[in-house]
């Protein structure tokens, strides 16, 4: 029966990360430095409140959209961090995780046919949940531009089939960081055309130097952009899958239509775990964001006195250095790196094709393991120079 299966689905892979991450299970002694999941454990009042949660038997459907009050509080802390001024009550959904919510947004705006543009290297998860929705991703190469989406790239990509531009930053895998100015030409582009803008923040409490600026706060552009964020990057929460859309009322009322015939409502005791994150966690992010920087800027010193080209990222826990002169692929790289050296990292191939010649190293891993991993890696590279 499987040649009945919808022939989008069957054409998707399981992305990169997760092939390299699922191999490490074959080499007992390897180190992976792959996922982007944060080593930190969750805070503990966070997890006192879902345990509180099921103490008092709150495993019952919230509303669709979410918990009233977990929607104003993540309105709150939006409002209080980046200066966003959404309604609770109809301009947030809470989600299972980013993820879900980048899956909504996209069913609810996208037609057949039509085109998003992104750019590349990118986070793989986006391609897959355009084509499902009938869309087509149309890639940027941004490899020229640092890998920033800019003005002049997107211009150089609209046509009449143009429903939508995906801004992902700070960026997977790249960890760079749109700036006022950069996102301001991109609003000067965009405010008059009926183009929607999905600006996925899931890093936002993840960026090193000045807080973080959002497209949806510039004149013109919050009646068509679609927030994305959640906890799981910055509550270190990625199991408790909670993300949010916000968004005008007029979009979320669509969007949540499709969120309850997709989950219902996402997990309520993940739920109560999130408004006491949004709330009594509100800065629980900042020790977290300290110790990363202090890992971004040891991998990034080690990476560059292994003569391996990158550039230095603003955001999130990522490094993507060139490997292009080792004379390899990128997979066959990552291959070759876990066999001989034990180590795993991700082959830029799986964030496009334009992310081909780079790997990406994550650094949400303990000095530790980071040092260890530092220490394979240069030893591995000075070996492929060495045979030159």
């Amino acid at each position: 029966m499987e040649h009945l299966i919808n022939s989008e689905v069957k054409n998707i892979q399981i992305s990169g990360i997760r092939q390299i991450a699922n191999k490490v299970t074959e080499y007992p002694d390897a180190l992976s430095l792959t996922i982007g999941q944060p080593d930190f454990p969750t805070p503990a009042h966070i997890m006192d409140a879902a345990h509180r949660a099921i103490d008092a038997g709150r495993t019952v459907y919230t509303p669709n959209p979410g918990l009233p009050e977990l929607r104003e509080a993540a309105a709150d802390f939006i409002a209080r961090k980046y200066g966003l001024t959404y309604n609770g009550v109809d301009e947030v959904i809470v989600t299972n995780g980013a993820s879900e919510a980048l899956d909504i947004a996209l069913r609810t705006i996208l037609d057949e046919g039509d085109e998003v543009i992104l750019q590349g290297p990118i986070y793989p998860g986006y391609e897959p949940l355009i084509r499902l929705s009938g869309g087509n991703p149309v890639y940027a190469d941004a490899r020229s531009t640092g890998f920033k989406l800019t003005a002049d790239l997107i211009a150089a990509h609209l046509t009449t089939k143009t429903k939508a531009v995906i801004l992902g930053y700070p960026s997977n895998p790249t960890g760079r960081v749109l700036t006022r100015g950069e996102l301001q030409d991109i609003a000067d582009l965009l405010k008059d055309r009926d183009i929607f803008i999905i600006s996925d923040e899931i890093y936002s409490e993840l960026i090193y130097d000045g807080p973080h600026q959002s497209i949806a706060a510039l004149d013109g552009m919050r009646s068509k952009t679609i927030v994305i964020n959640g906890l799981s990057k910055s509550h270190s929460m990625t199991g408790w899958r909670i993300g949010f859309t916000l968004a005008p009322a007029e979009i979320t009322r669509h969007m949540v239509k499709v969120h309850q015939y997709n989950v219902t409502c996402a997990s309520s005791i993940s739920q109560y775990a999130a408004l006491e994150a949004l709330t009594a966690g509100f800065d629980d992010a900042l020790p977290m964001k300290e110790a990363y920087r202090f890992r971004r800027d040891y991998v990034y010193d080690r990476l560059t006195a292994m003569g391996l080209p990158l550039v230095k990222p603003e955001g999130a826990f990522y490094l993507f250095p060139s490997i292009e002169h080792l004379g390899m692929k990128s997979m066959d790289f990552a291959l070759k790196l876990l066999d001989e050296a034990g180590l795993a990292v991700v082959p830029g191939s799986a964030f496009s094709e334009y992310g081909e010649g780079y790997i990406r190293i994550s650094y949400a891993y303990s000095m530790e393991v980071l040092e260890q991993g530092m220490n394979r890696l240069e030893n591995f590279v000075n070996k492929q120079l060495s045979a030159q």
